[in-house]
């Protein structure tokens, strides 16, 4: 079933398409810093009240009926993301932009444990994703988003590739919801969104599998920040092992996540290491820092007071 079959959809769904379209059409951009730039940003007092359609959609502030246009409201309500606070409303999702997709996420704060996040980590997986993309000289027919939240990865290989099959995997409901509807946004016919934990499930082989898994130690271990592990490394392991199998002879793995750096040590590397001294000689690795600092304020908890710094990586590795 094609992701622009719009009758396909339920009538919620139609009306987050049609609501991010109308909001296309006037112009609305917005792009998602971190929580803590978004918390900072909100507190300042001229900020409580929206006044506009990014202070609506983006940073996720309360408004009160009479801002908004009727057409987006009369689609909100027809959405059913418009949730009543003390003398106004907000909205449950928030949608932000990427050069030519925009896509729906949860409403902060992301305090729900199956929220659908997207911040600065996911701006920085599409630009690894773009990049392997460039270097790949081997057609990609078949590729695996693990993990895929809004769907941001599986819809930047689908724009690339659009006569690809692009599989969307991910075991939150939530998720896979949005991602179905950002496809249809935009109008990506070859983006499969499907429930699997990591690629339990999912039997075929892949010319391309990305991830982008969660890789802090979150204290409420919400699955969109928890990465298990001393320091949150314990599932970018976990879906490095699970991959490699599934790669067809020149397929890539691409994982983009975090590491903690503890006195110059890389713990994530250090913990996948043995996986990348077993494969075979005629296999390919890469490995980089994309940033070299990330999350700064996740230093002050009791998991990383041993902590240099946490670290955007990215891993490739390719099969021979």
């Amino acid at each position: 079933m094609h992701p622009n079959q719009h009758d396909a959809l339920a009538v919620q769904d139609l009306a987050l398409v049609r609501l991010a379209n109308a909001l296309r059409s006037l112009g609305y951009q917005f792009v998602t810093p971190t929580p803590a730039t978004h918390e900072r940003v909100n507190a300042r007092p001229p900020n409580g009240w929206a006044t506009d359609l990014r202070a609506v959609f983006g940073w996720s502030r309360p408004f009160r009926n009479s801002m908004l246009p009727s057409e987006i409201l009369d689609l909100m309500n027809e959405a059913e993301i418009v949730t009543p606070v003390e003398g106004g409303f907000k909205s449950t999702l928030r949608l932000s932009s990427m050069d030519e997709l925009l896509l729906w996420h949860t409403a902060f704060p992301t305090t729900q444990a199956d929220a659908v996040f997207f911040g600065p980590d996911t701006y920085r997986f599409a630009r690894a994703i773009d990049a392997c993309l460039k270097q790949r000289t081997i057609p990609v027919e078949r590729a695996m988003d693990i993990g895929s939240g809004t769907g941001a990865g599986a819809l930047r290989i689908a724009l690339a590739h659009p006569d690809s099959e692009i599989w969307a995997g991910d075991i939150n409901a939530r998720a896979l919801r949005l991602a179905r509807i950002n496809a249809y946004i935009a109008n990506l016919k070859n983006v499969r969104p499907v429930h699997s934990n990591m690629l339990d499930g999912v039997h075929e082989d892949f010319d391309l599998i990305v991830a982008n898994p969660p890789y802090l130690n979150d204290s409420l271990k919400r699955s969109y920040r928890h990465g298990g592990g001393s320091h949150g490394q314990e599932l970018a392991v976990a879906m490095l092992e699970a991959s490699l199998p599934r790669l067809r002879p020149g397929g890539t793995l691409l994982l983009y996540t975090g590491s903690t750096i503890v006195d110059g040590f890389d713990t994530f590397l250090h913990s996948a290491r043995p996986i990348l001294q077993s494969l075979p000689s005629a296999w390919h690795c890469s490995y980089h820092e994309m940033d070299p600092d990330v999350f700064g304020e996740e230093l002050d908890h009791p998991p990383y007071e041993d902590a240099d710094r946490i670290a955007a990586v990215v891993l490739e590795v390719t099969a021979g």
